[in-house]
């Protein structure tokens, strides 16, 4: 489940919502702990640029504040945790990100290589991260809603 945050005539960039590592957030910015949703972990937003690090973030904004939608937005990690956490009502910690070239995102679209939907409010913030996908797809309406129970491996199926 990816979110995308930016998509222009340069390329796209965008978060895997649904991978969880096993690296607990508090082990590598303890500081950033109180604020974090549970699971407190790192999360692996996608194989492009493995030690960027991009933190999703629900709230008012403020200083170090991207929005991406609504009240949305990503939050600058280098700043005094102390300032901001009380604006946030969500935070999540990825490394990496998915990322395309210009127009490679576009052609894989026309190609239907991606299901698009709309994202809700909570999805970014799951407290199953590993149902997210499948929640996702059980609340489209028409066919796509089928493949929420299609299992993990369709070698299975």
């Amino acid at each position: 489940m990816i979110l995308v945050l930016e998509h222009g005539d340069e390329g796209s960039l965008g978060l895997v919502l649904n991978r969880p590592s096993a690296t607990a957030l508090a082990d590598v910015l303890p500081d950033w702990k109180a604020v974090a949703d549970d699971p407190a972990v790192v999360f692996v937003g996608g194989p492009v640029s493995p030690d960027a690090v991009i933190a999703l973030a629900r709230g008012a904004g403020g200083a170090g504040w991207v929005p991406v939608l609504d009240d949305l937005g990503t939050i600058d990690l280098g700043g005094d945790p102390t300032l901001v956490a009380a604006d946030l009502t969500a935070l999540r910690v990825f490394v990496g990100y998915a990322g395309w070239a210009a127009g490679q995102l576009d052609d894989e679209l026309a190609q239907h290589a991606w299901f698009v939907v709309d994202a809700h409010a909570s999805d970014p913030f799951a407290a199953d991260p590993a149902a997210l996908w499948s929640a996702v797809l059980r609340r489209q309406r028409g066919r796509i809603a089928i493949f929420a129970s299609c299992p993990e491996d369709p070698s299975v199926n």
